[in-house]
């Protein structure tokens, strides 16, 4: 099983993380931040990982600094339980429709921590929730576990339906990228020979 646990606290957050990567999609998560943990709950659950993130930040502040920190760890959690990399697909894609929204997203495990957005919310709050801190997160996620990811809408109007289906297509796109290829066990899925 590759697992991993980080754990990172700052005078603003205080977060745990403990991520399966070969896992069933068990999850368990509290940020304080309830549209956020519904998302990560997605993530895991449609990624097929175990994950376990417990978190305390400042939320009299905003929810900037929690939902971004949690991308740090997730991130480092991401990179830490895939190691060198050996046999890994790395490479992924899902197109994740909810409602009248279709989002896709393709993700590539390639060092080179990036996001690349293409995506429009029509509103800035879902409840309390600021939409634009979804974006801030996977900014983070992908910096931290260096992925290459791309998430583009195609179509949506509810904000809710949008980022729920980018959400759900980072979790299908990372589960193919992170699988075990029974074709290349042991090799570095690069012509460079590292990633």
């Amino acid at each position: 099983m590759r697992e991993a646990f980080i754990e990172r606290q700052t005078s603003e957050t205080k977060i745990r993380c403990t991520l399966g990567l070969d896992g069933t999609g068990e999850v368990q998560v509290a940020t304080g931040v309830p549209f956020f943990d519904h998302m990560l709950t997605a993530i895991g659950r449609h990624g097929h990982f175990d994950l376990r993130i417990e978190a305390t930040g400042d939320l009299e502040v905003d929810a900037h600094h929690t939902v971004e920190d949690v991308g740090i760890v997730l991130g480092q959690a991401l990179a830490q339980g895939l190691g060198d990399k050996a046999g890994i697909t790395r490479f992924g894609d899902a197109a994740v429709p909810m409602d009248e929204a279709l989002v896709l997203a393709a993700v590539d495990i390639s060092g080179r921590g990036q996001l690349h957005w293409d995506v429009s919310l029509p509103i800035e709050f879902i409840g309390t929730f600021d939409t634009s801190l979804f974006k801030e997160f996977l900014i983070a996620l992908a910096a931290n576990a260096g992925l290459t990811l791309h998430v583009r809408s195609m179509a949506g109007e509810n904000s809710h339906h949008i980022i729920e289906a980018a959400a759900k297509a980072v979790a299908r796109a990372l589960r193919t990228a992170v699988a075990i290829d029974a074709r290349i066990v042991g090799q570095i899925p690069s012509t460079k020979g590292v990633l």
